[in-house]
């Protein structure tokens, strides 16, 4: 889902025959085509799109070649639907006074930010867990430092009607060194909504930058308004299914651990997993960062406290 942006830089055109014109003529010209060039060269210095080459590594024959951006425009792709699946409220409630994001801090993505690896070019996998874990809200910030003790650094996207009443808990995360994103206001499906119900979500969400969409659904308009409050979305490239149920339960950790183990190359390299705090998906972690680590590939590195703005590209 990387492109390579064209940049746009004025010719010099093509080489016509001119007549011959009186030397006193030609050499005011001269002139001003000397200022002429010089004040579209001082247009034009201006620095380039860096890019950064997906590294290579133990699987370089399956990875990505393509080049990523570090400048450019927002996004404004359509996302394919994902299914609805681990049933999490959609109530609205009634949405917290000055819930208004603050301006993105950080360079906006590029026309060739890839929302599945949510800016990923480090070769690493990111770990991610959705929701809430509603009849255990600590559980986030237990796993949070089973990951840190690793090494490992995760995303959290927490849905704000119940982190606002926790606020420990985001703040707890970030200490110990995870991102944390907005799952929106009530985790309701933004394709649905109309304008109003959509800026509502999305600005009663966690502060910061870093957004992922209830069911990975945002389309164009949805990413637009999104990228208007300074937030990206950030999708996956692994869903482990940990929120289907079949007689009651959620998949076990064992199954969970199998689709992550099973993935392909491509889909693990710069890759973001998905997975729920309410799930058996954190019973699944160790096994699962044991399976990567044995077919070569590293996490995420835990590199100390951040803040709510998640940097692009990634520093994985």
């Amino acid at each position: 889902m990387s492109e390579i942006r064209g940049v746009l830089r004025r010719g010099r055109g093509r080489h016509r025959r001119r007549k011959r014109v009186p030397l006193k003529t030609a050499a005011a010209a001269a002139v001003l085509v000397a200022g002429s060039a010089f004040a579209v060269n001082a247009v034009d210095d201006r620095p380039e799109c860096e890019t950064q080459a997906r590294p290579g590594g133990a699987h370089d024959d399956h990875r990505h070649g393509t080049a990523m951006g570090t400048c450019g425009t927002r996004p404004t792709a359509a996302h394919d639907h994902r299914p609805e699946g681990h049933g999490a409220p959609e109530g609205a409630g009634h949405p917290p006074a000055g819930g208004r994001q603050a301006p993105a801090l950080t360079p906006e993505p590029a026309a060739g930010y890839d929302r599945e690896r949510c800016g990923n070019t480090s070769g690493r996998v990111l770990l991610s867990l959705d929701d809430w874990a509603y009849s255990d809200p600590e559980r986030a910030t237990r796993i949070g430092a089973q990951l840190q003790a690793q090494g490992v650094r995760a995303a959290f996207f927490l849905i704000n009607k119940y982190a606002s009443q926790y606020p420990q808990i985001t703040a707890t995360l970030r200490q110990q060194g995870h991102w944390v994103g907005s799952h929106t206001w009530s985790h309701r499906q933004l394709t649905r909504l109309t304008d109003q119900e959509l800026q509502d979500e999305l600005r009663n969400g966690l502060p910061g930058n870093f957004l992922r969409p209830p069911y990975g659904d945002a389309g164009p308009r949805e990413t637009e308004v999104a990228a208007s409050i300074g937030q990206r979305v950030c999708n996956w490239t692994i869903d482990t299914y940990d929120w289907q149920q079949s007689d009651g339960a959620f998949r076990d950790a064992e199954a969970i651990r199998t689709t992550v183990r099973e993935a392909t190359a491509e889909e693990k390299n710069n890759g973001v997993i998905l997975g729920h705090l309410f799930s058996n998906f954190p019973d699944a972690l160790s096994g699962i960062i044991n399976d990567l680590r044995d077919q070569g590939y590293q996490m995420c590195r835990n590199t100390g406290p951040t803040t709510d703005q998640v940097p692009y590209p990634l520093q994985c």
